[in-house]
C-alpha cells in the first residue's frame, strides 16, 4: 500500500508497505530494521518473531524511545514480558500488531511529534 506524502517529510516515514518488506522515505527494505523519525533506519538482526530475545529489545532501548512499535510480521504475535523488561523497567510501553498496523501507528506518532521506535520483523 502506497501512502500519502504529509508535512513530515524531513523525518523517517514509512512511504509504503506490503508482506515482503516496507519503503522509508521511498527507500526499499527487504529486512528486519528499527525505524526512528530523526535517524536513518538500521537493520535489526531478528530473522523471525520465533528467535526474538532480550538483546533485540535492549537494542531498541538504546534509542531511548518514549514508546515502541513492535510489527510482529503478516500476524499479530504477542512478546513473553521477559523479553521486554529492559524497556518495561523504564516505564517504555512495547505495542504489538502486524506489520502493516505498525507502519500506520508509527506514522500517525511520529506526525504527532512522539519519540517512537518502529521495530519491524521482515521474515523471508
Amino acid at each position: 500500500m502506497k501512502l500519502h506524502s504529509t508535512e513530515t517529510q524531513q523525518y523517517q516515514t514509512v512511504t509504503s508497505y506490503d508482506d515482503s518488506g516496507v519503503e522509508i522515505n521511498a527507500a526499499r527494505f527487504d529486512h528486519s530494521l528499527l525505524v526512528l523519525p530523526e535517524t536513518p533506519p538500521v537493520a535489526w538482526p531478528v530473522p523471525a518473531f520465533d528467535q526474538l530475545t532480550a538483546a533485540h529489545f535492549e537494542q531498541i532501548d538504546a534509542t531511548q524511545p518514549d514508546v515502541v512499535i513492535l510489527g510482529t510480521g503478516k500476524r499479530q504475535r504477542f512478546v513473553h514480558p521477559k523479553l521486554t523488561t529492559s524497556l518495561t523497567a523504564r516505564r517504555i510501553g512495547v505495542e504489538c500488531m502486524d506489520n502493516q498496523a505498525a507502519c500506520r501507528t508509527y506514522n500517525i506518532l511520529m506526525a504527532e511529534g512522539r519519540k517512537v521506535a518502529l521495530a519491524l520483523i521482515i521474515e523471508h
